[in-house]
């Protein structure tokens, strides 16, 4: 579910000197792709209570990365009362359950049902049409190579400059979010 305005124009860059200068631009490349796959993703889980983050949490759920509710909310950063009102919604919605941890009665485990492992399926494939959907003007042998590249550039960065928690780093990179440029 890839938002239509977000289809791309075929562009002719080194036409005018702005453009010219645009493509030695690293940081507004960048920029205007982060951009485009962040709107593409949000409209991919726009239908799940919480979008992201409540992608995330069933997500995390339905892979058992993290058991208890208290962990899990460490986990991706989320405050403690916001991740139980996220949980809440999902939980009504029939996409997870909270149940008694065998090793700690007082701690629940946020565990996905079998409706939200099979909404899960279908976000996940939303998600791989909106990189596809992005990452069209590339052929498949330039898509695997593009993302291993990154892959490796994002490690490299990330031994050197480690994020804290998944939430962290899309919380640091929405408030740091270059505001679009206009060609003229």
């Amino acid at each position: 579910m890839v938002p239509d305005d977000l289809s791309i124009p075929d562009l002719e860059l080194g036409t005018s000197a702005c453009n010219a200068a645009l493509a030695e631009d690293l940081g507004w490349g960048l920029g205007v792709v982060f951009r485009a796959y962040v709107t593409a993703a949000h409209a991919a889980v726009a239908d799940l209570p919480g979008g992201p983050r409540g992608y995330q949490v069933l997500s995390a759920a339905a892979r058992s990365e993290v058991g208890s509710q208290l962990a899990l909310a460490q986990y991706l950063g989320i405050d403690r009362t916001v991740m139980t009102y996220l949980l809440d919604d999902l939980e009504k919605a029939g996409l997870i359950e909270r149940r008694p941890d065998p090793s700690d009665r007082r701690a629940r485990r946020v565990v996905a049902t079998a409706k939200g492992t099979a909404l899960l399926v279908t976000l996940d494939e939303r998600l791989r049409d909106a990189e596809a959907h992005l990452l069209a003007p590339l052929d498949t042998g330039a898509r695997e190579a593009f993302r291993s590249q990154l892959q490796l550039i994002a490690a490299r960065v990330n031994a050197i400059d480690p994020v804290g928690t998944p939430c962290d780093l899309a919380d640091q990179a929405e408030a740091e979010l270059p505001t679009p440029r206009t060609l003229t």
